[in-house]
């Protein structure tokens, strides 16, 4: 049902709820393994009075059968809810959680310290105003301090509370604590983190959580609740140029077409000029509905649905702007926390989702990543889970953006893999790359079309893939031949052959073999634009770079032959002894043996040459070519 069809709620009818004026304050815990993240929050918890008799009851029997405390209340039991996490005493999962006092109300995230949950601290953090660093005293600021702190930095929190925790197994040694927070505000400097508060705590026993310790004298500083409850962390969203990215349009017949969406900057009224990117095209609000009925004004953080004066085309995807234009590009610089297991790869291929937009993108370059211990920049080809970087991105299509630092719901994205479908990397937009703006394409005279039609024929690519030995280029060598004979123009990639001369100083790593696969996509795209049949003869082992290879063409311009020789028969043959290698150990990461191989799942031709000659396989290939139109 949309705004404008729900019906009114008659006044007798509506329920009568307390109006709660207090400002509410996101924070997300953050820290290393066991530095007491849980225990502080489930203090919170506890101290704020916020739990009921039941829960108290429940958590004072958990702590004598499930804690870690030896018998004493395990605050950390408030938050750890996975059995998981009670067993090891850990924090898995995000775990969120409400709280208030009589100044302010909260929602925390607690966020798990092992370094392979680092993407479950990402998320927790997306969408705070505050982080509570949690430090444990006898190890002081270690690797993944550096690291969430950094990751902190890069999802713009200004503000940090650093918990000193456990100054009881260190005898509340002041100077200790002294040489703790000196080390953390110098790497909160070198971050920009501008906000830093702390705070020397024992979590257990409450100590500067609520009330101020009375053992340690020398700390006069506010507790943990107070700053909490004071700090200011409100940045005027309202005051930035208006931005809503449209998440649905509604038609819920043919006389209403809305926009729904969620204001993420600036102010609208009706009548104020907009416009739709990255269309351009201009127009007015004529209407603005909410789930409470119909406003002539909405503000940065609510959720409406717009109606327009004009019929413009908008779609999901697309961002109605007011005030000044936000930037659109399809080349983009962006900072990247690496999830995925599987390392990054440039050249690579994966699905963008920023805000309500989705598009393909390609990592084109890793300029540098992140040394997480000495913060230093390092030149490197590849990131591993976990790991920091700042890359160039190339989009299938412009994406209305803004920087991260500017607006954070417009300028995050995730890079999701097609094949896995797994997120593989949080991303946070830097700017716009200037050769997207500076570099145009040169409309040519004589397109592909004219050239075609000189030739008699209809241009594409035919991409031989399969494993070493099973046939490829015998194939490819064949169709060529009669290719020739039936007077066709053509031209053919084989693999071995280009390594010779442009992808000769490419190895076989995993970002080599993309490299080499993009490079002969390119040649291949270009042969088609001359109104050529291109025919490549490439092992080009994943599934991703040949998607690439084939979003670089028109539709029905790539068309996918699977040499599908069973891996025992390509062995048996070894033509170039190359199996024979890999097996003895002379010949790592070799195809088939311990590299591996992605079968197309849905190809367009597929061909065993263990039942099917060579000969008869080229004379498919051109029955196929010949039915759908090319010769």
């Amino acid at each position: 049902m949309s705004y404008h069809e729900a019906p009114a709620i008659a006044a007798a009818d509506a329920p009568r709820l307390e109006q709660d004026d207090r400002p509410t304050l996101r924070f997300v815990t953050c820290g290393s393994v066991d530095d007491g993240k849980s225990t502080l929050v489930g203090r919170l918890l506890y101290d704020s009075k916020t739990l009921l008799d039941d829960q108290l009851d429940a958590l004072a029997s958990e702590s004598k059968t499930a804690g870690t405390t030896g018998g004493d209340l395990d605050f950390a039991l408030l938050v750890d809810g996975l059995q998981a996490e009670r067993e090891q005493g850990i924090t898995i999962d995000v775990a969120y959680r409400f709280f208030a006092t009589k100044l302010r109300r909260f929602i925390v995230a607690d966020t798990p310290g092992h370094a392979q949950y680092t993407r479950n601290m990402a998320t927790g953090a997306s969408n705070a105003d505050l982080a509570v660093v949690l430090v444990d005293a006898r190890k002081g600021v270690i690797t993944q301090t550096r690291r969430h702190s950094h990751i902190l930095s890069l999802l713009g929190i200004r503000h940090v509370v650093l918990a000193v925790n456990k100054m009881d197994l260190i005898g509340f040694d002041g100077d200790r604590f002294a040489s703790i927070t000196a080390e953390y505000l110098t790497l909160a400097g070198q971050l920009g983190i501008s906000q830093v508060q702390c705070i020397p705590v024992v979590a257990p026993d409450g100590d500067n959580i609520v009330a101020a310790s009375t053992r340690m004298p020398w700390y006069e500083g506010p507790t943990v609740t107070a700053y909490l409850e004071s700090v200011d962390v409100a940045g005027d969203a309202s005051q930035q140029p208006f931005r809503l990215p449209v998440q649905w349009v509604s038609r819920p017949h043919a006389d209403f077409r809305g926009f729904c969406g969620r204001i993420t900057s600036g102010t609208i009224a009706v009548g104020d000029a907009v416009r739709a990117q990255p269309s351009g095209h201009h127009t007015r609000i004529a209407r603005i509905l909410t789930p409470a009925g119909e406003r002539n004004h909405a503000r940065s953080g609510e959720s409406i649905t717009l109606t327009l004066a004009d019929e413009i085309d908008v779609s999901r995807g697309d961002v109605l702007t007011a005030g000044s234009a936000a930037p659109v590009s399809d080349q983009l610089a962006a900072h990247l926390v690496w999830f995925d297991g599987e390392a990054m790869v440039a050249g690579r291929r994966y699905l963008l989702r920023c805000g309500t937009a989705s598009t393909g993108a390609v990592i084109t370059e890793l300029k540098h990543r992140i040394a997480i211990d000495t913060m230093a920049r390092e030149s490197a080809a590849t990131l591993d889970v976990n790991e920091i970087g700042y890359v160039h991105l190339d989009l299938d299509r412009p994406l209305v953006f803004e920087a991260y630092r500017d607006n954070r719901e417009m300028g995050s994205f995730i890079l999701i893999d097609p094949i896995s479908h797994r997120t593989a990397a949080a991303g946070m937009i830097d700017m716009s790359l200037r050769r997207a703006t500076n570099v145009h394409w040169q409309r040519l005279a004589v397109d592909k079309s004219v050239r075609a039609r000189l030739k008699q024929q209809r241009p594409c690519v035919l991409w031989f893939t399969g494993l070493s030995g099973a046939g490829k280029s015998t194939i490819a060598n064949l169709v060529d031949s009669r290719l020739a004979e039936l007077g066709r123009h053509a031209a053919l990639l084989d693999g071995d052959n280009l390594r010779h001369g442009i992808n000769r100083d490419l190895g076989f790593s995993n970002a080599e073999r993309t490299e080499n696969v993009r490079r002969v996509a390119e040649i291949a795209g270009l042969f088609v634009e001359a109104g050529l049949i291109a025919l490549v003869a490439l092992i080009s082992p994943f599934r991703s770079e040949r998607e690439l290879a084939r979003q670089r063409l028109e539709a029905g311009e790539f068309i996918e032959v699977h040499v599908a020789t069973p891996l025992a028969e390509c062995e048996r043959r070894d033509p170039k002894g190359l199996y024979r290698k890999a097996r003895s150990g002379q010949l790592p990461a070799f195809t088939g043996i311990d590299a591996p191989y992605e079968a197309p799942l849905a190809p367009d031709i597929t061909i065993d040459t263990s039942e099917l000659s060579s000969e008869a396989a080229c004379e498919r290939i051109i029955r196929y070519l010949r039915a759908h139109n090319y010769l």
